[in-house]
């Protein structure tokens, strides 16, 4: 079955309310066994776009994924790009600043570690931890030493966002594509995960009490979303919204959007020359001949 990305693609200029966006759809996989077939084959084609695209060097490739707590990002990442050869993958995920990195921009410490040419970055939370958590504990805002005049939190936001936009504009201007991925879990279904980590002994490492205290915030944190999203989905670096309370389901629509993106792309391996052609077929007699 085909699965149609555009569904869950945010069209720029359009303002999203979450609410009315659904946490869960029909699954495209018939049962289990039906989900891992369809899975590794989708990971066998992901494995071969991106072994083009390394070969290629033409262009890079930042994936970001951003949601509440429990929605599956790691699993995501580890289940999709399973398949991918690590030399042309780096994975970063980004925590708390470090008192240097609060020396510069908030846009700075994730620039150091984008995508070169012919690879493809994965960023796990990213430099939109700081329009999202940010601005539901604003005393984080305070914390970062920026003079009083940046601070008006009626203007920071849709400055920040202007900045994610012209970064997101610039890197795609230079050949780095970017895709962005929500994935939208409800509030029970965290619930449900949250009450496995405890009551599973090996998921108990996952259970963490800050991040159920952040419940109190789930309505601060969608308004959040909804904001930052909406300003920053563009035609050029979109964002998609993944329902995400079938783990299974999120992982094939996300795999699949990343073969979307690499086939538009227009890949192909480098062409050999004549002249390199003859060199090669000079060193194949030498190799048959066992030089």
């Amino acid at each position: 079955m085909k699965i149609n990305s555009e569904k869950f693609r945010v069209q720029e200029g359009k303002h999203i309310s979450l609410k009315k966006m659904p946490t869960t759809v029909a699954p495209v996989y018939k049962s289990k066994k039906d989900y891992k077939r369809m899975l590794e084959e989708h990971i066998a084609q992901l494995s071969a776009l991106q072994q083009m695209h390394y070969a290629s060097n033409r262009s890079a490739l930042l994936l970001i994924f951003q949601a509440m707590d429990a929605a599956g990002k790691d699993g995501a990442i580890r289940h999709v790009m399973s398949g991918v050869n690590p030399q042309g993958c780096q994975v970063f995920s980004f925590k708390h600043p470090s008192p240097a990195e609060l020396e510069h921009d908030f846009l700075w410490r994730t620039t150091r570690d984008l995508p070169e040419r012919g690879r493809i970055g994965i960023f796990n939370r990213s430099y939109y931890e700081e329009v999202l958590i940010v601005r539901v504990h604003p005393e984080i805002l305070r914390g970062e030493g920026l003079p009083d005049t940046l601070l008006d939190e009626k203007k920071v936001w849709e400055g920040r966002y202007r900045s994610i936009v012209d970064l997101e504009s610039h890197l795609h201007r230079n050949g780095t594509h970017i895709v962005k991925f929500f994935l939208h879990i409800s509030k029970d279904e965290q619930k449900k995960r949250f009450l496995a980590r405890i009551d599973e002994p090996d998921k108990n490492w996952k259970f963490s009490s800050a991040d159920v205290a952040e419940r109190k915030f789930w309505s601060r944190y969608m308004t959040a979303f909804e904001a930052c999203i909406s300003a920053t989905s563009t035609a050029a670096s979109p964002w998609y919204i993944v329902p995400a309370d079938d783990k299974e389901n999120a992982r094939l629509i996300v795999s699949q959007i990343v073969m979307d993106t690499f086939e538009a792309l227009k890949m192909s391996y480098p062409e050999v020359n004549d002249e390199r052609r003859r060199e090669l077929l000079v060193i194949r007699k030498q190799l048959t001949k066992g030089a």
